[in-house]
């Protein structure tokens, strides 16, 4: 992989409430990993951006630029910016298909009515490449470089997601749904609490097999304490505690829904909450993600918080199956680490930004609901939870989820349109104002995004989180591999 020098206006996040904008920066990768980033500040002059690009690094110290291979130099147009790739903590890949579809149905007899039924035919390898393979592009095409899978109850369905991740180059985590309790359908479930474990240990295998760079990784994935008998739970429990060393991770829903919650308690009578459910079985760890948590009481909170398990925040699921609003800011306040999750296809969309927005919107509903101002999600850590934040539940802190030396290049570039001074052949303004590059015609992009060239670049950020949608990602890159380019 040729060193490549990536140079324009880049953006991401420094710690939960201060995002860092380098209007003139460049960025330096080998072999997909940051060797350099070159904040320009005084080092750059309007002059520089007419100099040809190995020029302009030559000036700027890099002497690099006449090498065999040459380097790749990508400078970036008005009106652009590169940032992390964004992290999808929680997405159901075989789901994909019901996208948008939940009818009035609250959470457990939507499992039954659309989930297990469509889950089932995926046992059909045709259908389930067609279903994972539409997934992960979309995902890509949405500027998520990492997620993490659940796919079926089917050993052979869930491989070949993996493979369909290793096709396409994203980074994820995939995990068979370990299932064999009788609140499953019979034809929908293990056949034993044994096979649940040999299932998820072989699935895990597979993904070391598949793709020994570990980019993608296997996950144990009890579906949800309902779904698993106390025997697969202690399996399971011992499998994620044997693979510690290996950084193994473990994926589950809790405490979701108020009727969820009450059935964990009449199935499990002998802990005090759902929670304890999954620390009695070594289940909760600090590479354990926990989906929704929206109705956590205090003191799951502390015990989740002890155990440095990460919470997935689904708020986009969270609404259109009527499960509740998450109280955030509790969490962050409490210092449990959050990311956020698409949770396809309880949620509608799987843009990783919309789960953003939603945060936001939610976290005002909360506030006005008697949480305080204090509660509210900002533009800035709505994108902390889409990237750093991620990355932390996820176990990849320091390796992706931002721009710093040693880091992944798992990176999107986002470009948005600005509004023409000339429409239909009649000028807005008596002149161009100076600076305006006249060339919207040959980059147009579309989308909804509009940009006026007076907003500060923290505003062009709030727009691009509001009102932004696939076609406002121009290009995405795992692991410094172009993965998706429009």
């Amino acid at each position: 992989m040729p060193k490549a020098y990536y140079i324009g206006t880049f953006i991401h996040s420094l710690d939960l409430t201060t995002l860092e904008i380098v209007e003139h920066g460049i960025i330096c990768v080998s072999n997909g990993i940051i060797k350099s980033i070159h904040r320009m500040g005084k080092d750059y002059s309007e002059s520089d951006s007419t100099l040809p690009p190995s020029v302009l690094l030559q000036k700027l110290g890099h002497d690099d630029c006449n090498t065999t291979p040459p380097p790749i130099i990508r400078i970036i147009p008005r009106n652009h910016f590169f940032f992390p790739g964004l992290i999808d903590t929680h997405i159901h890949a075989s789901q994909y298909p019901n996208l948008g579809l939940f009818g009035e149905s609250t959470l457990l007899d939507w499992l039954h009515k659309y989930t297990f039924p469509l889950e089932a035919s995926l046992t059909d390898p045709a259908k389930a490449k067609r279903t994972y393979s539409q997934c992960v592009r979309r995902s890509l095409e949405n500027g998520t470089t990492t997620a993490a899978y659940y796919a079926t109850q089917s050993a052979r369905s869930t491989n070949i997601l993996t493979d369909v991740l290793v096709s396409l180059g994203q980074r994820g985590f995939v995990g068979r749904c370990a299932m064999d309790s009788d609140q499953q359908p019979k034809w929908y479930r293990d056949e034993s609490p044994k096979t649940a474990e040999d299932d998820t240990a072989a699935c895990v295998a597979y993904c070391k097999e598949a793709d020994q760079s570990g980019r993608v990784r296997g996950v144990i994935t009890p579906r949800f304490a309902p779904s698993c008998t106390r025997d697969t739970l202690d399996r399971l429990g011992r499998l994620l505690a044997a693979g510690e060393e290996e950084g193994l991770l473990c994926q589950t829903h809790i405490s979701e829904n108020k009727s969820e919650v009450e059935l964990v308690k009449k199935l499990f009578p002998e802990c005090s909450s759902y929670a304890q459910v999954y620390d009695v079985y070594k289940l909760l760890t600090p590479r354990t993600v926990l989906a929704h948590a929206i109705h956590l009481t205090e003191e799951e909170i502390a015990l989740v918080k002890s155990r440095g398990s990460g919470i997935s925040h689904c708020p986009v699921s969270n609404m259109a199956l009527g499960s509740g609003d998450l109280w955030v800011r509790r969490l962050l306040d409490e210092g449990v680490k959050v990311g956020l999750g698409t949770d396809v296809s309880g949620g509608y969309d799987v843009n990783v930004l919309e789960a953003a927005r939603m945060a936001c919107l939610v976290s005002r509903s909360v506030a006005e609901g008697g949480k305080g101002n204090k509660s509210k999600i900002s533009v800035a850590e709505a994108l902390w939870l889409a990237t750093r934040g991620g990355a932390e539940v996820l176990g990849l802190e320091g390796k992706v989820g931002g721009f710093g030396v040693g880091m992944v290049w798992d990176a999107i570039l986002v470009g948005a349109n600005e509004v023409p001074y000339h429409q239909n052949g009649e000028a807005i303004g008596d002149e161009m104002p100076i600076g305006v590059h006249h060339e919207w015609k040959k980059t147009r992009i579309g989308g909804k995004v509009d940009f006026f060239g007076c907003e500060s670049w923290e505003e062009k950020v709030a727009k691009w989180l509001y009102s932004s949608d696939d076609r406002n990602i121009r290009a995405v890159w795992v692991g410094g591999e172009l993965v998706c380019q429009k």
